[in-house]
């Protein structure tokens, strides 16, 4: 149910990318090109890395989970940041989020990795309640801050 992606991948993941960013209502900020994916992905220097979840019957991709290693200085040790989980709607309910999920928790243990962690909308409540039905915690005391577009060039160009 659950394979590493491809090269021959790719196109998949980038169609499932622009889904998630339709379903999160932010279709305008996903401006990845299949050729950036391909890059990130297969690389010379892989900066991310991915999983599908592929539907048994049919063998289509269902699914995906993009991911790169962090590191924390507390821990002293890599771990895992979920960027992108998505399942298509048609296949929610199938296991497969769970399995994606599983597949990275298995890594992190194999690898001696401390910490799988992503971030979830909080107006996404489905997510939310699957999340912590799967024993995860929101981290309520810290707050994501993000410099972009015109913010993170002033920042970048400053002497």
């Amino acid at each position: 149910m659950i394979r590493t992606a491809t090269p021959d991948d790719v196109p998949v993941i980038h169609t499932m990318v622009r889904e998630l960013a339709e379903y999160e209502k932010a279709p305008e900020e996903a401006r990845a090109s299949e050729a950036q994916l391909r890059e990130a992905l297969f690389g010379e220097r892989p900066a991310a890395f991915a999983h599908l979840a592929v539907d048994e019957a049919g063998g289509e991709p269902v699914g995906f989970a993009l991911w790169f290693l962090n590191f924390s200085t507390w821990r002293g040790v890599h771990g895992i940041y979920l960027e992108d989980l998505y399942v298509r709607p048609q296949a929610r309910g199938g296991g497969h989020g769970r399995a994606l999920l599983a597949e990275l928790a298995r890594i992190c243990v194999e690898r001696g990795y401390e910490r799988l962690e992503w971030s979830v909308l909080d107006w996404n409540r489905p997510a939310i309640g699957f999340y912590e039905a799967l024993g995860a915690r929101p981290q309520d005391e810290w707050t994501v801050y993000r410099l972009t577009d015109e913010s993170l060039t002033a920042l970048g160009s400053a002497g």
